[in-house]
């Protein structure tokens, strides 16, 4: 009679991630949490050690949002999850699928304030206000059903982090009889019948339609291009769903739905289909113009029924994912051609946008630059002037090649760490390029480290104008003696250097494309600082 080897709970974790698909973790080490490294060195899974919490959890978001894949965290508790509560409020804001998975007290000690080391007195109710759940796991039996949860919530629910905490007596029980075999992945649902056959008409009808399309329909690139050609509609993006139709398509309006252009354009559509959109301030006002004016006759599609009833009020509210919705909307338009005119929208559209003010000549060069010199790139955001241009005046090549920290959470620090989750995501031929200011850089400078170790050859492109300056200029508009903005930087060339990097300062767009060309063969990270002073000859519209 063979006799059952023990298996901790710790190691069954391991493996279950492992077959769901999870080939990464970012995390720490420490004492409360090295029971769940115990499986993790006979994974397959790989192992990326950022210099700080908040680097790792910012790693996995970039990971999910260039793979559509969630990856995971393993954290200590206390100060492990609260330095990742600031990636997990991006997340959160922007659905982005994260898996977090942290230790807590043994379950006789939890709620006790008894002074244990990492305690805070409620860990999961802290976590539950940034992730779609928060779960405490009491025993090893419960794993696979609560994986099951989360996994579901990835796949066929609005996304968004996932928390797992589990005790320090439970990490180490044994769990040799818990089924590595994961459930079932929920499929994800489509939008009733009924509702997508009355779409259908309206759209037959419209002889001014439009596309709007959110992060929610990244997933359902082929699908929304497919429609909009079959309508003959102009397709607006949202930031997170820059890619969806790539740069040269004719019925692709680029810009953004905050300029007073494209608002017109929407205004003067009578029916409007916005897919896995929010119409969340940072996309449709993030120039502060107001709300944005109600369209004629609006549908809108989304896999979150509440998100349904929140800004914009719909004439059709379909709840459905965006790429099952939509294919069944187009075997309901069997075949349907449209001649709205949609193409010659988009050129007039075009070219409003472009005499809008906030509208800059010399970013687009700097775009256009990234473009030309590194084909197929990804490019990941942060808070920084160039970013927020970015916003109407970048597109990306391919869904899930361009990404920002400056809508949703709107954070500081994002770009680097989430550079580094792309790269270990993406094939090695697409470049990674993490675009990110002077100031937001000193957030999380030193995962630069990291990457030198993990051998990931990200570039990483430094916007330096001397401190705070967006805030600094917004201050000085309100009648605001500027404190706090005007910060020392380091010689950022020199400490890139001193973690390994390479590095260099470029005073021009020539100098620029030169340095980029060089970096594409490295095989560790090169840091490129932009003074802004040589690349824009004046100010800046004060829009900020």
């Amino acid at each position: 009679m063979s006799v059952q080897q023990a298996v901790s709970c710790g190691e069954r974790l391991v493996e279950l991630l492992e077959a769901y698909g999870i080939d990464t973790v970012f995390g720490i080490p420490g004492n409360h949490t090295v029971q769940l490294y115990r499986g993790l060195g006979n994974s397959k899974i790989r192992h990326i050690s950022p210099r700080h919490e908040q680097g790792a959890a910012f790693m996995a978001d970039g990971y999910a949002r260039s793979s559509g894949k969630p990856a995971a965290c393993f954290l200590i508790s206390g100060p492990g999850l609260g330095n990742a509560i600031t990636p997990m409020i991006q997340a959160l804001a922007d659905s982005i699928p994260m898996l977090v998975v942290t230790a807590v007290a043994a379950r006789s000690e939890l709620g006790m304030g008894e002074g244990r080391l990492h305690e805070v007195p409620d860990q999961s109710a802290l976590a539950s206000q940034c992730s779609r759940f928060s779960h405490t796991l009491m025993r090893p039996d419960e794993l696979p059903k609560v994986l099951a949860r989360a996994f579901a919530v990835f796949n066929s629910a609005r996304p968004g982090p996932v928390h797992i905490q589990i005790p320090m007596d439970v990490i180490t029980q044994d769990a040799a009889h818990v089924s590595v075999i994961p459930w079932p992945v929920v499929c994800p649902p489509s939008a009733n019948t009924a509702g997508l056959k009355e779409l259908a008409d309206r759209l037959r009808e419209a002889r001014r339609p439009l596309v709007l399309l959110g992060g929610g329909a990244v997933n359902a690139a082929q699908q929304t291009r497919a429609l909009a050609e079959a309508l003959s509609s102009p397709v607006v993006t949202t930031v997170n769903a820059k890619g969806v139709l790539p740069p040269e398509h004719p019925l692709l309006v680029g810009g953004s739905p905050s300029l007073s252009a494209v608002r017109a354009l929407i205004a003067e559509s009578d029916v409007v289909l916005a897919i896995g959109t929010e119409f969340g301030e940072t996309d449709y006002d993030m120039l502060f113009l107001g709300e944005m004016p109600s369209p004629m006759w609006l549908a809108r599609i989304d896999i979150d029924s509440a998100q349904l009833c929140r800004n914009q009020r719909p004439d059709l509210a379909l709840c459905g994912d965006a790429r099952e919705s939509v294919a069944s909307l187009l075997d309901i338009l069997n075949g349907y051609q449209g001649d709205s005119g949609g193409a010659a929208r988009v050129v007039q559209a075009r070219i409003a946008i472009r005499k809008e003010q906030h509208w800059n000549a010399q970013m687009q060069e700097l775009f256009d630059l990234l473009h030309a010199t590194l084909p197929g790139l990804c490019l990941v955001g942060d808070s920084t002037l160039p970013t927020y241009y970015a916003v109407w005046q970048y597109e990306a090549p391919a869904p899930r090649r361009y990404f920002h920290s400056a809508t949703g959470g709107g954070t500081l620090g994002y770009a680097l760490p989430a550079a580094m989750g792309a790269r270990r995501a993406l094939p090695n031929d697409v470049p990674v390029v993490a675009l990110i200011g002077d100031g937001a850089a000193q957030f999380t400078f030193m995962e630069l480290a990291s990457a030198v170790q993990e051998k990931l050859p990200i570039i990483v492109l430094l916007w330096n104008n001397n401190g705070y300056r967006e805030i600094r200029e917004g201050m000085l508009a309100s009648g605001i003696t500027p404190v706090g903005v005007d910060i020392d930087a380091p010689d950022f060339v020199a400490a890139a250097t001193a973690l390994g990097c390479s590095a260099q300062r470029v005073d021009s767009l020539a100098a620029l494309q030169a340095a980029l060309g060089v970096a594409t063969q490295k095989d560790r990270p090169t840091l490129i600082e932009l003074p802004e002073d040589c690349f824009l000859s004046g100010p800046v519209d004060g829009w900020y």
